[in-house]
Order: structure tokens, then C-alpha cells, then sequence
């Protein structure tokens, strides 16, 4: 028994006929893009937008219309994973690298939709390392902002490389163990320069569905 595959197909039967469906990345999201593609070829209608290059690849292997984002004006649900999920319905997201884009689409969607396993669950951020996405320009610099914050700090490298994002940029994962207040700690990293975006979801989720090793699935809605 696969506890986010659980979720993910949990998730997918709130999908509509019509809808404009966001895509995340990931895991996680993987499982609900393959869902998603079931129901199509069950003759299910709708336009798609995705987070990552992966998943619009592997949208396109499985037979989703991916759509320009210039033709949709909002997107009525998107399904996405998470690294962590706090007793408030914050996350931390970007383990897979796609944190900006992720956030994109969740703040311009009507329902977000978190899909978990029971192991993602907290009481308090921070055990997983917050992605924070950065520009190439006086690293360093940005860095050094980052540390003042009172977290210890490592770029992400791939294959011995530094890890690029789809929008060209670096990740710097900041391990600050317990993170109290989230809403501030977002602001605060998002006001340094050389910042593009941090991977704190603050005040985003619609609904919170999590899947369990006994194969039960819950769904939590944001109060």
C-alpha cells in the first residue's frame, strides 16, 4: 500500500470536467499526474498547466493537454506535494526544485490541494531544509543574508555540480531546525536581495489530504 499514491488519487476525483488543473512536481505529484491521465483516457476534458519541465514531460508522454499559460486567466485546482506540513497548514516545498513555479500556480489556483503521507506531518517546520532560490550574481553575498537569519546553509549540488533550476538559477537549502513563525521567516528571506523566492507556503492550502500505511486517507480543510 503506496500512502501518497493513496492521496493522489484521492486528490484527482475533486477534478472536473472543464477545469484548468495545475500539475506539481515531484514524488508525490507524480502519482496524481498518472491518476489524471486515467481519467482522461476515460474521457474526462480538461486543460492543464504544469510546474516543472519534468512533470509537463511527463504530461505529454501520458496524453495531457499542457496549455500556454498566456490562454488560462486562473487554474480552478492544483495538486501538489510537500516536504512538510505544520499543525497550521504551512508547508516547506522545493525538494524537487521547483518551489517558484510551485508557488506560482498555487497562489493563482481557486483550490490548492496538498497530498502527503502521514510521515510529512509536524507540529513545527524546519527538520526538512528550507530551499531558498537564488541568482548566480554575488552568491556570497545572498548567502551571508540568509545566515544572519540564524540557519546553517548549503547550495544544492546534482552529479557534483550545482543543482540549476528550470528558471536558471541556484538553490541554497537552509537548515534552521525549528521554524516558529513561518509567516515572518517568509518575509524576511523574500526581502533579501538576490532572493528569487523561498519554499514557506504560508496561508495557501485549501485542503490537506494525507495517506496512511494502513491504506486509510484523510482529508483535512483548511479552517
Amino acid at each position: 500500500m503506496n500512502p501518497k499514491k493513496l492521496a493522489a488519487e484521492k486528490a484527482v476525483e475533486f477534478i472536473e470536467d472543464g477545469m484548468v488543473v495545475g500539475l506539481g512536481t515531484g514524488s508525490t505529484a507524480y502519482w496524481a499526474i498518472q491518476k489524471i491521465a486515467q481519467r482522461i483516457n476515460e474521457g474526462l476534458r480538461i486543460r492543464a498547466v504544469a510546474s516543472s519541465r519534468d512533470s509537463e514531460e511527463l504530461a505529454n508522454k501520458l496524453g495531457i493537454p499542457i496549455v500556454p499559460f498566456s490562454e488560462i486567466e486562473f487554474i480552478d485546482i492544483t495538486i501538489d506535494g510537500a516536504d512538510e506540513v505544520d499543525t497550521h497548514f504551512n508547508l516547506i516545498k522545493g525538494g524537487g526544485g521547483a518551489l517558484v513555479r510551485e508557488k506560482i500556480l498555487a497562489i493563482n489556483s481557486k483550490r490548492f490541494f496538498v497530498i502527503v503521507d502521514e510521515s510529512k506531518r509536524v507540529e513545527h517546520l524546519g527538520q526538512f531544509p528550507l530551499p531558498v532560490e537564488i541568482v548566480h550574481f554575488a552568491v556570497n553575498l545572498t548567502i551571508n543574508k540568509l545566515k544572519e537569519l540564524g540557519c546553517n546553509t548549503r547550495i544544492r549540488m546534482r552529479n557534483d555540480k550545482e543543482y540549476i533550476t528550470d528558471n536558471g538559477n541556484i538553490i541554497v537549502d537552509c537548515t534552521f531546525e525549528k521554524i516558529v513563525e513561518p509567516i515572518e521567516l517568509n518575509k524576511q528571506i523574500n526581502l533579501i536581495p538576490g532572493v528569487v523566492d523561498n519554499g514557506l507556503f504560508t496561508r495557501m492550502v485549501s485542503s490537506l489530504i494525507v495517506g496512511y500505511n494502513d491504506g486509510n486517507v484523510m482529508i483535512f480543510d483548511q479552517p
